[in-house]
């Protein structure tokens, strides 16, 4: 068994890295009059997915890491339906998009599981 010393030993942090890397290297491919528009939401939404788990992490109480996490799965629907977009306005190919959304659907299957373990 791993020890946790700090947030970046979660998995579930990790993981969210490995999204939001993932989601930089797609939209530098998008066209640059999409920067202010598509490429900045879908950076955000990913950055916000290991970043509230880190913040939620460092909290004094579980109902704020609860709190935290739900923030995270929120940013996971808005980043898929963002990804999801940008396939169906043709500044993604499908090929692109499945392994992040692949990701995506495995991290919120994390999050909920985590939710529900800090909740009992």
């Amino acid at each position: 068994m791993v020890e946790i010393n700090n947030f970046k030993d979660l998995k579930i942090w990790q993981k969210g890295m490995e999204i939001a890397e993932k989601c930089y290297f797609l939209t530098k491919i998008f066209p640059k009059d999409e920067l202010y528009g598509m490429v900045q939401q879908i950076r955000r939404s990913a950055v916000s997915i290991p970043a509230n788990k880190a913040e939620g992490y460092g909290r004094r109480s579980t109902p704020e890491y609860i709190r935290f996490l739900n923030i995270a799965k929120g940013s996971a629907n808005e980043l898929e339906t963002h990804i999801i977009l940008s396939h169906r306005v043709g500044l993604s190919e499908q090929k692109d998009i499945e392994l992040i959304i692949s990701l995506l659907q495995e991290e919120s299957r994390m999050i909920i599981a985590l939710i529900r373990k800090l909740e009992q």
